[in-house]
């Protein structure tokens, strides 16, 4: 194994770490199932879409050339995850008394408002459900053609038992099909008489006149399944089989794996190699609800106007801050511990600042110290051991602190360029503006005007390098709390003055 080239991944489905091989390299195709848009999108979708956004990186940071499809969907999601009750987004139209598309629209701009903010790119496809009507028709004559479904009263079901028979439903989740079927004698609730067992699931479903959003169909009038659209829209953009698919773990059932059984019913094939799932996320320890009072949204944290903070969490800190828990591990926000991301992420900052701030000596007399050189190299491959580790951002960013560390030193004067080699100075510097920026995504914020800023900056540090050579302190006084005003520090250097992001 090579710590710096070889991905190792945890894949749901076979609860094994394995190597990533993809199906036809340097081609991937990766889908993640995108937000349902009846309303803001909330912190725990936040962390799902911003660990495949690094996903995405770093594949293409590998030389990979990615696909990324993620879907937006707009039709066919019910109330409570179910086969019964109210589609999400009309439900959300009657209370706003709005086209269910205007709720559409709205939800999805403020979507991708969160994902700019965060510093996410967007996915190469962007498909919605709506969009994609005739393909989800197609797939459910095609299952029903195979064998694998059946219509009752104008909805078609997917048959779970009669696939069970030849394929293993279940094996995503690791849930028991026969434990499943125990205890539904007599349940007739819900519109459950319609399907032979209570596992089946619909793929159609048959829409009543006051439904807002329906098609005709050789069925009669009625609107998709929620799971049905992820299995067209992958496969159409991707191909029958493709390398990851990822998304929230409170999806890996029932819609990851109905999706795989819709799949396989329709081509007879297994269509993904890789099943990727992020765990969810606590406040103050406790999983967050509205009736609990301790539910953040993104503008409350980047605002700061939540009774749960003590203070604003920019964007950039928040994406700082997922990175520090593993995506497949619970991640409790607290103010105290959005409060230690925010020095980390202004310490990270500091570094990437000087590191851009130097250059490598173009005539030096070389006295090389074997024990620095050997420092950077291990903290580089530790960098990439991280991430290469199931994608344990945690590890990297600890190991480009360490390169922070030897930045600092450099810019200080505390290590001296003659003590390492040119060739060493040059991945130190790319590996840590690179891997930050490129791979982690995280950027310099400033919260006004770039350009204006920067020149504010440089007109403070002009203007107290002045003062501190009339020896006029109360005007040094005055530029400092000036400058912690808009976040920065003045930096007393030898040679010079230098300024900081305050930590």
């Amino acid at each position: 194994m090579n710590p710096e080239k070889d991905l190792y991944i945890y894949n749901t489905l076979t609860r094994q770490r394995e190597k990533f091989e993809p199906i036809n390299a340097p081609f991937v195709g990766m889908y993640v199932c995108g937000p349902t848009v009846y309303n803001d999108v909330h912190l725990g979708n936040c962390r799902t879409f911003t660990f495949f956004d690094v996903v995405y990186r770093y594949l293409s940071y590998l030389g990979y050339k990615v696909r990324y499809v993620r879907n937006i969907t707009d039709v066919g999601h019910l109330t409570g995850d179910s086969d019964q009750g109210d589609d999400k987004i009309s439900k959300q139209a009657r209370l706003e008394q709005i086209e269910p598309m205007e709720v559409v629209q709205r939800y999805t701009n403020g979507f991708h408002d969160v994902m700019l903010e965060l510093g996410n790119i967007p996915p190469s496809i962007e498909p919605t459900a709506t969009g994609h009507l005739l393909e989800q028709i197609e797939m459910v004559q095609k299952i029903l053609k195979n064998g694998f479904a059946y219509e009752s009263n104008g909805s078609i079901y997917f048959d779970v038992v009669k696939y069970n028979e030849s394929h293993n439903y279940g094996k995503l989740s690791g849930r028991n099909i026969e434990e499943q079927l125990e205890g539904q004698g007599t349940r007739k609730l819900d519109g459950q008489e319609e399907k032979k067992n209570n596992v089946d699931f619909a793929i159609w479903k048959n829409a009543d006149p006051s439904h807002l959003m329906q098609w005709d169909t050789e069925w009669g009038k009625g609107f998709p399944g929620w799971h049905l659209e992820c299995s067209v829209m992958s496969t159409k953009y991707l191909g029958d089989e493709f390398d990851i698919h990822g998304g929230g773990m409170d999806l890996q059932f029932p819609h990851h794996e109905c999706e795989i059984a819709q799949a396989v019913a329709t081509t007879g094939k297994e269509p993904v190699k890789y099943w990727l799932h992020s765990n969810m996320l606590t406040m103050n320890g406790t999983k967050m609800s509205k009736s609990l009072g301790n539910v953040i949204m993104p503008e409350e944290l980047f605002t700061g106007n939540s009774e749960l903070l003590t203070e604003s969490y920019s964007p950039m800190v928040f994406r700082f801050f997922m990175f520090q828990t593993h995506y497949r591990s619970t991640m409790d926000i607290t103010d105290d511990a959005l409060k230690a991301a925010k020095k980390g992420y202004f310490k990270l900052m500091n570094g990437i600042k000087n590191a851009k701030s130097l250059e490598y000596p173009s005539e030096i007399e070389l006295n090389i110290d074997e024990k620095q050189e050997d420092d950077i190299q291990k903290s580089i491959t530790s960098v990439f051991r991280g991430i290469n580790d199931d994608f344990n951002t945690a590890k990297s960013i600890a190991a480009l602190f360490n390169l922070v560390k030897k930045i600092n030193m450099l810019h200080a004067g505390q290590l001296d360029f003659s003590q390492i080699s040119k060739e060493s100075f040059d991945k130190l510097k790319s590996t840590l503006i690179d891997f930050t920026e490129k791979v982690l995504g995280i950027k310099e914020e400033l919260p006004q005007g770039e350009k204006m800023l920067k020149e504010m900056i440089a007109t403070l540090v002009e203007m107290y390098k002045e003062a501190k050579e009339a020896r006029n302190y109360e005007k040094v006084d005055y530029l400092r709390s000036k400058a912690k005003e808009i976040g920065i520090v003045f930096k007393d250097m030898k040679d010079r003055i230098d300024w900081a992001y305050e930590e």
